[in-house]
């Protein structure tokens, strides 16, 4: 598979499109933030490249490409105050396939052991993540990566007129 990986350094006005396509796409909207209600469900965001470029102060992003085209992002940031296990040196991850094309076909899983190494390479030990419980295809794959349940936030997003917990699951390196 022709999958490649690019880390940002330098947002452009075309990525930022892109990225503001993904934030606001209802079908991935209930996958990567959480929501208290239908309305905030319902809510759409612009980024801007100020505030992208201003993001990378803090957070490390890198582009999952599949022949040639731009299909989703990953990205860590260390020890932020969200995490579930408050254990310095700790990442925090995130992945968003982005495109249709670029789901169900291993890419998340190459691209998870991608940013694993990246982040090992920067001497960081453990890795902590949040997945929505009705997310059993990102479970799957987290568990397939070796990484194991450690808590439960209860009621943390609204889907389909109910609230669901946040599954909050750690790696070590």
């Amino acid at each position: 598979m022709a999958v490649h990986f690019v880390k940002l350094t330098k947002p452009t006005n075309s990525l930022l499109e892109t990225f503001n396509r993904w934030e606001n796409d209802p079908a991935l909207i209930p996958l990567t933030r959480p929501n208290q209600n239908k309305s905030e469900l319902e809510r759409r965001s612009k980024s801007t490249l100020a505030g992208l470029t201003k993001r990378l102060e803090q957070v490390h992003i890198y582009l999952i490409y599949s022949y040639d085209k731009l299909v989703g992002e990953m990205n860590y940031m260390v020890d932020p105050g969200h995490l579930y296990k408050k254990e310095p040196g700790t990442a925090w991850i995130g992945i968003t396939i982005g495109e249709p094309e670029g789901r169900g076909k291993g890419i998340g899983y190459e691209a998870m052991q991608y940013l694993e190494e990246q982040i090992k390479e920067q001497g960081i030990k453990r890795i902590e993540l949040g997945v929505f419980e009705f997310n059993k295809p990102a479970q799957i794959l987290y568990q397939k990566l070796g990484y194991k349940e450690i808590g439960y936030i209860e009621n943390f997003t609204f889907r389909e007129g109910k609230m669901w917990s946040d599954i909050r699951m750690e790696k070590y390196l």
